[in-house]
């Protein structure tokens, strides 16, 4: 098992890179991606910004572009995807017929692999090289351990490039595809949290992995600053199970006068109104629908605090290092949380408050405690939470850790 959690600084690379003003160059890099933009996926589009501002070339390799729902800023970027669909045959014969050196293993990946057809992966991953090569991309990255990933080390090693992938959740612990031959094919793997880390590090022990947390944008996500605040919670997320929006209904219902309000979609959506009103909840309970980033910069700052009840799935799934929590830090808010995943690497006692898992009774208990907080206290916490964002997972932190792992490869 090799987990790194530092990399001294790298020579830095020539060639086709991004030149800085001061005549360093940066790799360019080519993210392959299933689908973007996605609503729900507003990390990728944050990390792809944040190493262009590293210095860095970013290439977004995009198999199925998307139409629907997206963040502004994600669109905007969509809008500068490579789409490997549309790569001539001519010009995919061409990288055939010119492998790197390291092609064998490009072709024992796709022989030694059980999930996609071997012929669509090579034939697909051909075509991520072309576009990879077209591009001058001299690194390739890819989100989730699933499909993007496979084509990206393919045409990576067809080409004789570095290949790194992120894990986040589902693709590790409930929809797993091929996840230990991915991990010793890859140079790196990046997990967001430790506990992911030594989890990925059973089930391959040679593999490389480095922790790195998705970070946020400590300029757009603020306190609140001389505005009217909102006597409620607030709760962001997709209506899913593991998101713990059951055992938050029920610890409301438990503490008898604190109120939510819960921002997001999903398909549980109806079957927590329907419990919602079966414990009675009335108002104290009241269903926004999605919404995007400039409504959270705006509103967020407002609320008492933020719930994040998170919880491991029937189905195995999980959110291993949730953005929303260190969104809610970021702006100041008062986070009660579980102790659970990468929860535990970012909240600390001065941040928030951290209770077991799937336990209304202790949840209750929790949001009574920020309800006891004195404004004094609520200073303090804000100051506190906000320092550790912008220390230790801000965007740029994160893609300082990543420029260097791109570099080292």
């Amino acid at each position: 098992m090799v987990i790194v959690q530092s990399l001294l600084a790298p020579d830095l690379l020539p060639s086709l890179a991004q030149v800085l003003p001061n005549g360093v160059t940066m790799k360019t890099v080519g993210y392959v991606l299933a689908d973007f933009p996605v609503l729900s996926e507003t990390f990728v589009g944050n990390e792809m910004r944040a190493m262009e501002q590293q210095g860095h070339r970013v290439v977004p390799i995009v198999m199925h572009l998307k139409d629907g729902p997206a963040q502004t800023l994600d669109i905007e970027l969509a809008k500068t995807a490579k789409l490997p669909s549309r790569t001539p045959v001519f010009r995919v014969l061409q990288i055939l017929f010119s492998p790197s050196k390291n092609f064998l293993s490009a072709l024992r990946f796709v022989w030694s692999q059980q999930r996609l057809s071997r012929r669509s992966l090579f034939w697909n991953g051909l075509k991520v090289a072309a576009v990879a090569k077209d591009n001058g991309c001299q690194h390739l990255h890819a989100h989730f351990a699933g499909g993007a990933t496979a084509h990206a080390i393919v045409a990576a090693r067809w080409l004789g490039v570095g290949v790194s992938f992120i894990c986040h959740g589902h693709d590790v612990y409930s929809e797993a595809e091929d996840l230990e031959l991915k991990l010793v094919s890859a140079d790196m793997v990046i997990a967001t949290c430790t506990d992911m880390a030594h989890d990925l590090a059973q089930i391959a022990p040679d593999a490389q992995i480095e922790v790195i947390t998705c970070g946020v944008d400590p300029s757009g996500f603020r306190p609140a600053v001389d505005s009217a605040p909102i006597p409620r919670f607030l709760f962001v997320g997709r209506f899913v199970e593991q998101k713990g929006i059951d055992d938050l209904l029920s610890a409301i219902s438990l503490h008898g006068t604190a109120s939510v309000d819960l921002v997001g979609d999903g398909p549980l959506r109806e079957e927590c109104r329907q419990r919602a009103a079966e414990l009675g909840l009335g108002d104290r309970v009241r269903f926004l629908g999605p919404r995007k980033r400039e409504w959270l910069e705006r509103e967020a700052p407002r609320y008492l605090g933020l719930i994040a009840p998170f919880k491991i799935a029937p189905d195995l799934s999980r959110d291993t290092g949730p953005m929303v929590i260190k969104e809610a830090m970021s702006m100041g808010l008062p986070v009660v949380t579980t102790r659970f995943m990468g929860n535990k690497d970012v909240v600390t006692p001065g941040c928030g408050f951290l209770t077991e898992v799937a336990d209304p009774v202790a949840l209750s208990a929790a949001i009574q405690k920020v309800l006891d907080l004195t404004p004094p206290d609520r200073a303090t916490m804000a100051a506190r939470s906000r320092a550790r964002i912008m220390e230790r997972f801000s965007l740029k932190v994160q893609a300082q850790s990543l420029s260097q792992v791109f570099e080292a490869i």
